[in-house]
């Protein structure tokens, strides 16, 4: 077992669901300046905390303007927007790790790419190393969010919000 270095950590106090969504627009805009390398983020929470709800207003942020569905059920979604691609997955049924292959994760990678993962630790050892990981909780009516930079670009990024 590898530990992951840290090179930033924030902490945000959100007190509903627009600070979230405003936070994950802040990140998308943020994002926008950026190289156009592919990023990779993780999405960590207990069910119903607000994984969905981050990326729906990430994805928007770049430009989508319909529904953003949860890829519960197709494990990914895909949003070819402007000026980046966004493949939101969603590992939470996925049995072994190893389906990711056969489904063809490297097709996923490319330059102006963001992959937006929940529940990371199920593709464990076959998705691409987080440039930043959101961990949200609940904190009483509202969500306590840690955004954790695991990369230098990710540290970059989260310096800039």
């Amino acid at each position: 077992m590898s530990v992951e270095q840290s090179l930033a950590v924030k902490h945000y106090a959100l007190n509903n669901e627009a600070e979230l969504l405003a936070f994950a627009e802040a990140m998308a805009t943020a994002l926008v300046s950026s190289d156009d390398s592919a990023w990779s983020f993780y999405l960590r929470g207990d069910l119903g905390v607000g994984k969905t709800t981050f990326s729906r207003g990430f994805i928007q942020a770049l430009g989508h303007t319909g529904n953003v569905k949860s890829p519960t059920y197709t494990l990914v979604e895909s949003y070819m927007l402007p000026s980046w691609t966004v493949h939101h997955f969603d590992l939470y049924r996925l049995a072994d790790p190893e389906e990711l292959e056969f489904m063809g994760i490297r097709d996923y990678l490319g330059k102006q790419t963001v992959l937006l993962f929940e529940w990371p630790q199920r593709g464990e050892g076959f998705i691409p190393r987080a440039d930043l990981e959101l961990f949200i909780d609940y904190a009483g009516q509202g969500r306590s969010l840690q955004v954790t930079a695991r990369t230098e670009r990710g540290r970059a990024l989260l310096e800039s919000l």
